[in-house]
């Protein structure tokens, strides 16, 4: 199966059903019963607490749920308003290399981001997407990289702010990190809706990963011809 398939869910999705449903599809993937996916989501308010999480970076553990992941790094949030895209891939037909992979990621991410005059950029010794927040705000995060590889299979994956409400990154120390805060498009005062990133990372995951997609004909097809 050389087609990746892509799937979107309208309302939010719960962490732990995701999680489930990723990992079926994992198994399914290495057995060659189904199709790699690109899973387009969001999900209600909530933290998780990635491989690496110190607990001093859990500000208030009564703020939202927080649900223990397998998948690298440490404390995020996700709610509405940020769209999630878990990403199983079988690294198997590729280079069998993680930090490739990573980087392919946020390659992905700052391509999606300059459709909308965003400049986004990797930075030094830290994994994600970050961006001048400008007016001396300094630099932020816009987009963070959690991935977990079973049998080299690929899952969880990214999650791109787009509208979230980010007083909830209040109650945690985002990824470990405290000389950085975090932003989203409409913080950089861009509105585009959730269907125009959905189409924006479907063409930039085709140019950077070199994969056709077998995709929903109704955004995505209005993005292409456009």
């Amino acid at each position: 199966m050389n087609t990746v398939e892509w799937q979107i869910s309208d309302s939010p999705v719960g962490y732990a059903e995701a999680t489930e449903a990723m990992e079926r599809r994992v198994e399914e993937i290495r057995a060659g019963t189904a199709p790699e996916l690109i899973w387009l989501l969001e999900h209600p308010p909530l933290y998780t607490a990635g491989t690496s999480a110190r607990a001093s970076d859990l500000l208030a553990p009564d703020r939202l749920p927080v649900f223990p992941t397998g998948r690298g790094g440490q404390y995020t949030y996700h709610g509405p308003g940020q769209r999630i895209a878990y990403v199983m891939l079988d690294l198997r037909r590729r280079d069998r290399d993680v930090r490739r992979f990573v980087c392919d990621l946020e390659t992905w991410l700052i391509a999606a981001l300059a459709g909308f005059g965003v400049a986004g950029r990797q930075e030094d010794g830290r994994i994600g997407v970050w961006v001048d927040r400008g007016r001396g705000r300094g630099v932020a995060k816009i987009a963070a990289i959690g991935v977990r590889i079973r049998h080299w299979i690929t899952y969880h994956g990214v999650s791109l702010n787009i509208e979230p409400d980010l007083a909830h990154y209040g109650g945690i120390v985002p990824c470990g990190i405290e000389d950085a805060g975090v932003t989203s498009l409409v913080d950089l005062g861009v509105t585009p809706s959730m269907a125009e990133v959905d189409a924006a990372l479907q063409h930039c995951f085709t140019v950077v990963f070199g994969e056709l997609a077998a995709v929903p004909a109704t955004d995505f097809a209005r993005f292409a011809a456009g």
